[in-house]
């Protein structure tokens, strides 16, 4: 044969069934296009030159594999699609004299065409559309940039690779099952329904059991921690259950449905519900898959969406003051007013240089532990552990500071008093669970509770939302900081670990603008670096904290966040599209020849209509519905997690992902509007 034949065979079946692969072409090219774009803005110059550019960079470059992985995967399920519904023109070749080495040069090139095509149009949108890319990204760092058009050549370069390998892996598998078939089974394999699984109530059982687990751990975990580690658990069981109870559970419905004689025997629901049970174990497959990629969507844009959106709130949670300086010391002898003035003087003289003013000003000392609360007394994390195990019994540990309570007064502008022996607690990120009037430290310094304050923001020490944060503010500080001080030894003494640190805080809020800041950050840093290393007695080391200097790289994670979860959104919707459309395609020439039998006996288009709705009302909605039902038990775990990244507003949270969930909707109908109206028209093509 001539060295043309294979192209113009190959180029002959794809424009024949244009029909299959124009749908799969767009798709091939966005993956391509979203590929490269993503690859060449985690390697752009003019981000890596903006403050919080590489943070965001960082993101990216993760969320390119992602996309990587999944594009290898979808494609392979999506080339399925193709594969079944060409495999009667491969079989006719076969019957006409074609061998399987034939057919195979055939199928090189039909991958050859698709993969240079997409490649080449991919590529080159992706190059126009990573400019207004790289502008959002900028505007989101509120930087600056030319408009000049980069073509980055490694993210080329890469991009090609990566679908190369995709594709050539998608001709092996497509070579490897015909070579494995006979030319009979391709002839028959287009009018091949699966068959319905067996024990199905039982796959049902498990989908709803594994379902009930994952919602239980959604609702039931308070701990943000524990929820970050049963998360991806979670996730897993809910993947899980979806497809047992789509392929079970849709089998079930099907049979039900049959028995029902008043409903079955209809016209409008005959033909539907026949092939539905006839294949539903493909059929579900797909609702899954749709049902799983609008989840995803949906969890993906709510949570980066709430986070951007929030970028202000978490930082002020996590930096209370403009700028703020600590210096821990390895016992409390050291922080006496000689001390903290001349901290407060190297803070002051750093200001005056700047010609910045201070206010807000927060000054105070503290010692500090991570422990729990077990009955009224307060456990230390040492003490949180199994001696058979080594390992901690508490699975997350509060946060507890211990601090004069003229610290109290001087921050509240309240006057409260306190006799030795007594504590006023204070509490933050959660309620006080002892109901008694004593609480004690390791059961050996004791306190009198006089007053409870619930959700106390007004020293929020660390900017932590993701624990309970306990003050006890107390009258005889120097004498309990001793006493917390000789535990701290004999633990150090015995084990060679601390657990109680002192320390003193000076924060405040600044009038100038962020780079003048900026600028006073690094004048700090040096002074500082310098304390550090002049390794004056008592001091362990010294930090500080500047909402300028870190504003940027806050952008930078949630603007990266952002971008990552809008352009992976964008692919699993491209995907949830294809299915449904494949689904409609697939299911429509399945379905053509009983809605022939059944116009000849008077089947008017109207009632062909009507059994579409019927089958579309019964399945297609079901993927939403249950991905809204995913979405609502997700919900508490989701709020959790955010709190992890600072973000305590669960009214917002709900807020927006009711939005993304109706907008989400709306596009979902139009999607089925659209591709309902391609089954119609492949079922009753016979009745012109």
């Amino acid at each position: 044969m001539r060295k043309s034949f294979y192209p113009k065979m190959a180029w002959s079946g794809i424009s024949h069934n244009r029909k299959l692969y124009i749908p799969y072409f767009f798709t091939c090219i966005a993956m391509v296009m979203m590929f490269y774009i993503i690859d060449a803005l985690s390697v752009s110059s003019v981000l890596v030159r903006i403050r919080g550019g590489e943070t965001m960079q960082s993101m990216l470059n993760l969320g390119k594999w992602i996309i990587g992985l999944f594009t290898l995967i979808f494609l392979f399920y999506t080339n399925s699609f193709l594969n079944k519904r060409r495999s009667r023109e491969y079989g006719l070749y076969n019957v006409l004299g074609m061998d399987k080495r034939n057919l195979a040069h055939i199928h090189f090139w039909e991958t050859a065409i698709i993969a240079g095509i997409s490649l080449v149009a991919g590529l080159i949108f992706g190059i126009v559309f990573s400019k207004l890319a790289e502008l959002w990204m900028v505007n989101i760092l509120n930087g600056q940039t030319d408009f000049k058009l980069r073509i980055e050549g490694s993210a080329i370069r890469e991009t090609i690779l990566v679908f190369l390998v995709i594709f050539i892996l998608i001709l092996l598998s497509a070579l490897r099952k015909m070579t494995m078939a006979r030319p009979m089974e391709l002839l028959r394999n287009e009018h091949t329904g699966e068959k319905p699984p067996k024990g199905n109530w039982l796959l049902a059982l498990v989908g709803i059991v594994a379902l009930a687990i994952a919602y239980g751990l959604a609702v039931t975990i308070e701990d943000p921690i524990e929820a970050l580690t049963w998360f991806f658990a979670a996730v897993i069981l809910v993947i899980v259950a979806t497809y047992m109870l789509f392929i079970a559970g849709s089998v079930t419905l099907c049979r039900i449905l049959q028995k029902n004689k008043g409903f079955y025997y209809r016209k409008q629901h005959f033909i539907s519900i026949a092939s539905m049970s006839y294949r539903m174990k493909r059929n579900g497959a797909g609702l899954a898959s749709i049902c799983v990629l609008s989840t995803m969507v949906l969890v993906m844009l709510s949570s980066t969406i709430c986070l951007y959106a929030g970028v202000e709130s978490i930082m002020r949670e996590r930096y209370p003051r403009d700028l703020s300086y600590e210096v821990h010391v390895s016992a409390p002898k050291y922080l006496n007013e000689e001390s903290e003035a001349n901290w407060r003087q190297l803070m002051e003289e750093t200001l005056h240089e700047s010609h910045l003013t201070a206010s807000d000003v927060l000054e105070y000392t503290s010692a500090f532990f991570y422990g729990k609360l077990e009955g009224q007394n307060f456990r230390m994390k040492d003490e949180l552990m199994d001696m058979e195990t080594n390992e901690s019994t508490a699975f997350n540990v509060d946060e507890v500071y211990v601090a004069p309570l003229s610290v109290y007064n001087r921050v509240t502008g309240e006057k409260e008093t306190l006799d030795a022996g007594e504590a006023l607690v204070a509490v933050y990120g959660g309620s006080y669970e002892n109901n008694t009037d004593t609480l004690s430290i390791h059961n050996d310094i004791h306190f009198n509770v006089k007053k409870v304050i619930s959700n106390f923001k007004a020293i929020h020490m660390d900017g932590s939302v993701s624990t309970k944060v306990y003050y006890i503010f107390v009258p005889d500080f120097d004498e309990v900081a001793e006493k917390l001080a000789q535990y701290n030894m004999a633990q150090y003494m015995t084990e060679n670990m601390e657990n109680v640190y002192f320390k003193c805080y000076y924060g405040c809020n600044l009038d100038g603008s962020d780079d003048a800041q900026m600028a006073t950050e690094g004048i700090l840093n040096n002074k500082f670096a310098a304390l550090n290393a002049s390794q004056q007695e008592g001091i362990d080391y010294v930090s500080y904290e500047s909402y300028a200097f870190n504003k940027e790289s806050f952008y930078g994670t949630f603007g990266g966040l952002l971008v990552l979860g809008i352009l992976l959104g964008i692919v699993f919707v491209f995907a949830a599209i294809l299915i449904m459309y494949y689904k409609q395609v697939t299911e429509g020439y399945e379905d053509q020849s009983g809605f022939v039998v059944m116009q000849k006996v008077g089947m008017t288009k109207k009632d062909i209509r009507q059994s579409i709705n019927s089958q579309i009302l019964i399945v297609f909605f079901a993927p939403l519905l249950l991905a809204g039902l995913h979405l609502l038990f997700a919900f508490p775990m989701i709020s959790k997690l955010l709190l992890l990244f600072g973000l305590n507003r669960t009214q917002f949270l709900a807020m927006v992902a009711l939005g993304c969930y109706l907008m989400f909707a709306v596009f979902y109908i139009i999607v089925y509007k659209m591709t309902s109206g391609v089954y119609y028209q492949i079922v009753s093509a016979n009745n012109k």
